[in-house]
Protein backbone atom coordinates (compact mmCIF):
# COMPACT_ATOMS: atom_id res chain seq x y z
CA UNK A 1 0.00 0.00 0.00
CA UNK A 2 1.36 3.44 -0.94
CA UNK A 3 1.54 5.97 1.89
CA UNK A 4 1.81 9.72 1.56
CA UNK A 5 4.03 11.85 3.83
CA UNK A 6 6.58 9.06 4.47
CA UNK A 7 10.22 9.63 3.57
CA UNK A 8 13.84 9.37 4.65
CA UNK A 9 16.96 11.49 4.86
CA UNK A 10 18.86 10.75 1.65
CA UNK A 11 22.32 10.78 3.25
CA UNK A 12 21.67 8.28 6.05
CA UNK A 13 18.27 6.75 5.15
CA UNK A 14 16.79 7.62 8.53
CA UNK A 15 13.00 7.58 8.37
CA UNK A 16 11.06 10.84 8.56
CA UNK A 17 7.46 11.89 8.37
CA UNK A 18 7.09 15.06 6.31
CA UNK A 19 4.79 17.49 8.12
CA UNK A 20 5.17 20.31 5.58
CA UNK A 21 6.50 19.61 2.09
CA UNK A 22 6.84 23.34 1.53
CA UNK A 23 7.47 26.06 4.13
CA UNK A 24 5.63 29.29 3.18
CA UNK A 25 8.14 31.78 1.82
CA UNK A 26 10.91 29.18 2.02
CA UNK A 27 10.14 26.68 -0.78
CA UNK A 28 13.55 25.00 -0.70
CA UNK A 29 12.97 23.67 2.81
CA UNK A 30 10.47 21.38 4.54
CA UNK A 31 9.54 20.41 8.10
CA UNK A 32 9.94 16.80 9.15
CA UNK A 33 9.66 14.60 12.23
CA UNK A 34 12.55 12.14 12.60
CA UNK A 35 10.85 9.01 13.91
CA UNK A 36 13.92 7.67 15.71
CA UNK A 37 13.87 10.73 17.98
CA UNK A 38 10.45 9.85 19.36
CA UNK A 39 9.52 7.77 22.37
CA UNK A 40 7.78 4.47 21.60
CA UNK A 41 4.30 5.77 22.41
CA UNK A 42 4.82 8.99 20.44
CA UNK A 43 6.10 6.98 17.47
CA UNK A 44 3.12 4.62 17.53
CA UNK A 45 0.65 7.53 17.77
CA UNK A 46 2.31 9.32 14.85
CA UNK A 47 2.30 6.25 12.61
CA UNK A 48 -1.38 5.59 13.39
CA UNK A 49 -2.22 9.09 12.20
CA UNK A 50 -0.07 8.68 9.07
CA UNK A 51 -1.88 5.46 8.17
CA UNK A 52 -5.34 6.82 8.97
CA UNK A 53 -7.77 8.10 6.35
CA UNK A 54 -7.41 11.62 7.76
CA UNK A 55 -3.64 11.43 7.45
CA UNK A 56 -3.71 10.16 3.89
CA UNK A 57 -6.35 12.67 2.79
CA UNK A 58 -4.46 15.64 4.28
CA UNK A 59 -2.84 18.00 1.77
CA UNK A 60 -0.03 18.62 4.25
CA UNK A 61 0.33 16.03 7.03
CA UNK A 62 0.59 18.77 9.67
CA UNK A 63 -3.14 19.38 9.15
CA UNK A 64 -3.86 15.87 10.45
CA UNK A 65 -1.33 16.31 13.26
CA UNK A 66 -3.17 19.46 14.37
CA UNK A 67 -6.29 17.32 14.94
CA UNK A 68 -4.54 14.45 16.73
CA UNK A 69 -3.36 13.96 20.30
CA UNK A 70 -0.35 12.30 21.88
CA UNK A 71 -0.88 9.66 24.60
CA UNK A 72 -0.30 12.25 27.34
CA UNK A 73 -3.09 14.45 25.98
CA UNK A 74 -0.97 17.07 24.20
CA UNK A 75 -1.88 18.21 20.72
CA UNK A 76 0.47 16.33 18.37
CA UNK A 77 1.51 19.26 16.18
CA UNK A 78 1.98 21.70 19.06
CA UNK A 79 3.65 19.07 21.24
CA UNK A 80 6.26 18.15 18.62
CA UNK A 81 6.93 21.78 17.82
CA UNK A 82 7.36 22.75 21.47
CA UNK A 83 9.84 19.93 22.11
CA UNK A 84 11.93 20.62 19.00
CA UNK A 85 10.89 17.45 17.15
CA UNK A 86 9.79 19.33 14.04
CA UNK A 87 13.01 19.89 12.09
CA UNK A 88 13.68 22.17 9.13
CA UNK A 89 15.68 20.43 6.38
CA UNK A 90 16.30 21.14 2.68
CA UNK A 91 13.81 19.44 0.38
CA UNK A 92 16.70 18.15 -1.74
CA UNK A 93 17.94 16.20 1.30
CA UNK A 94 14.70 14.24 1.68
CA UNK A 95 13.51 11.29 -0.37
CA UNK A 96 9.82 10.39 -0.35
CA UNK A 97 9.21 6.63 -0.09
CA UNK A 98 5.50 5.94 -0.72
CA UNK A 99 6.25 2.22 -0.98
CA UNK A 100 9.19 -0.18 -0.92
CA UNK A 101 9.84 0.18 -4.65
CA UNK A 102 9.58 3.93 -5.19
CA UNK A 103 11.75 6.85 -4.11
CA UNK A 104 11.68 10.44 -5.32
CA UNK A 105 13.54 13.48 -4.02
CA UNK A 106 11.13 15.87 -2.34
CA UNK A 107 12.39 18.87 -4.32
CA UNK A 108 11.75 16.94 -7.55
CA UNK A 109 8.27 15.94 -6.34
CA UNK A 110 7.42 19.55 -5.42
CA UNK A 111 8.67 20.83 -8.77
CA UNK A 112 6.65 18.18 -10.62
CA UNK A 113 3.44 19.02 -8.74
CA UNK A 114 4.01 22.76 -9.28
CA UNK A 115 4.52 22.24 -13.02
CA UNK A 116 1.37 20.14 -13.28
CA UNK A 117 -0.64 22.85 -11.51
CA UNK A 118 1.01 25.69 -13.43
CA UNK A 119 2.22 27.43 -10.27
CA UNK A 120 5.50 27.99 -8.42
CA UNK A 121 6.68 25.67 -5.66
CA UNK A 122 6.07 28.45 -3.14
CA UNK A 123 2.42 28.50 -4.26
CA UNK A 124 2.08 24.90 -3.03
CA UNK A 125 2.49 26.02 0.60
CA UNK A 126 -0.47 26.35 2.94
CA UNK A 127 -1.79 29.90 3.02
CA UNK A 128 -2.93 32.16 5.83
CA UNK A 129 -4.08 31.61 9.40
CA UNK A 130 -6.94 29.36 8.25
CA UNK A 131 -4.43 26.81 6.96
CA UNK A 132 -6.36 26.22 3.72
CA UNK A 133 -4.73 26.02 0.31
CA UNK A 134 -6.17 27.38 -2.90
CA UNK A 135 -6.95 23.76 -3.85
CA UNK A 136 -8.90 23.01 -0.67
CA UNK A 137 -12.14 24.29 0.86
CA UNK A 138 -11.82 25.91 4.25
CA UNK A 139 -12.58 23.40 7.02
CA UNK A 140 -14.57 25.53 9.42
CA UNK A 141 -15.05 22.85 12.06
CA UNK A 142 -11.35 22.12 12.53
CA UNK A 143 -8.70 24.17 14.37
CA UNK A 144 -6.74 26.58 12.20
CA UNK A 145 -3.16 25.73 11.36
CA UNK A 146 -0.65 28.49 10.68
CA UNK A 147 2.47 26.82 9.30
CA UNK A 148 4.43 30.06 9.43
CA UNK A 149 3.76 30.33 13.16
CA UNK A 150 4.77 26.72 13.72
CA UNK A 151 8.04 27.38 11.92
CA UNK A 152 8.93 30.68 13.60
CA UNK A 153 7.80 29.91 17.17
CA UNK A 154 10.58 29.18 19.61
CA UNK A 155 10.59 25.66 21.11
CA UNK A 156 10.04 25.44 24.84
CA UNK A 157 13.23 24.93 26.80
CA UNK A 158 13.71 21.60 28.53
CA UNK A 159 14.72 23.36 31.76
CA UNK A 160 11.45 25.27 32.21
CA UNK A 161 10.11 22.60 34.56
CA UNK A 162 7.33 24.66 36.16
CA UNK A 163 4.12 25.50 34.31
CA UNK A 164 2.18 28.65 35.14
CA UNK A 165 -1.54 28.40 35.91
CA UNK A 166 -2.61 29.22 32.34
CA UNK A 167 -0.32 26.59 30.81
CA UNK A 168 -1.36 24.02 33.41
CA UNK A 169 -5.06 24.72 32.82
CA UNK A 170 -4.54 24.41 29.06
CA UNK A 171 -2.77 21.08 29.57
CA UNK A 172 -5.60 19.79 31.78
CA UNK A 173 -8.21 20.83 29.20
CA UNK A 174 -6.26 19.12 26.43
CA UNK A 175 -6.00 15.93 28.49
CA UNK A 176 -9.71 16.11 29.35
CA UNK A 177 -10.62 16.48 25.67
CA UNK A 178 -8.48 13.49 24.76
CA UNK A 179 -9.99 11.36 27.55
CA UNK A 180 -13.51 12.41 26.56
CA UNK A 181 -12.91 11.36 22.94
CA UNK A 182 -11.43 8.05 24.08
CA UNK A 183 -14.37 7.40 26.44
CA UNK A 184 -16.84 8.23 23.67
CA UNK A 185 -15.12 5.82 21.29
CA UNK A 186 -15.08 3.06 23.92
CA UNK A 187 -18.79 3.58 24.64
CA UNK A 188 -19.55 3.30 20.94
CA UNK A 189 -17.58 0.06 20.73
CA UNK A 190 -19.39 -1.28 23.79
CA UNK A 191 -22.76 -0.45 22.23
CA UNK A 192 -21.80 -2.33 19.08
CA UNK A 193 -20.93 -5.42 21.13
CA UNK A 194 -23.89 -5.34 23.52
CA UNK A 195 -26.45 -2.57 22.91
CA UNK A 196 -27.82 -1.02 26.11
CA UNK A 197 -31.41 -1.70 25.09
CA UNK A 198 -30.74 -5.45 24.99
CA UNK A 199 -29.25 -5.38 28.47
CA UNK A 200 -32.35 -3.60 29.80
CA UNK A 201 -34.66 -6.07 28.05
CA UNK A 202 -32.69 -8.96 29.53
CA UNK A 203 -32.97 -7.47 33.01
CA UNK A 204 -36.75 -7.12 32.69
CA UNK A 205 -37.00 -10.74 31.52
CA UNK A 206 -35.13 -11.90 34.61
CA UNK A 207 -37.40 -9.91 36.90
CA UNK A 208 -40.49 -11.45 35.22
CA UNK A 209 -39.13 -14.96 35.64
CA UNK A 210 -38.33 -14.33 39.28
CA UNK A 211 -41.86 -13.02 39.90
Amino acid sequence: MALKHVGRVASNRRKVIVAYRVIPGDPDNCLVVQTENLSADEHDSLIRVVESAAGQEAYEFAEAMARAYLPDGRNMLAGFQQTGKLRKVPTEAVEMTPNGNTTIALNVLNNTIAEQKGVTVNDLALKGPGGQTTQQPDIQSEPAVDPAAVYTAEPATATDGVLDDNALAAQYRSQADALYKEAKALRAQAEELVPTIKKKASAKKTETSAG
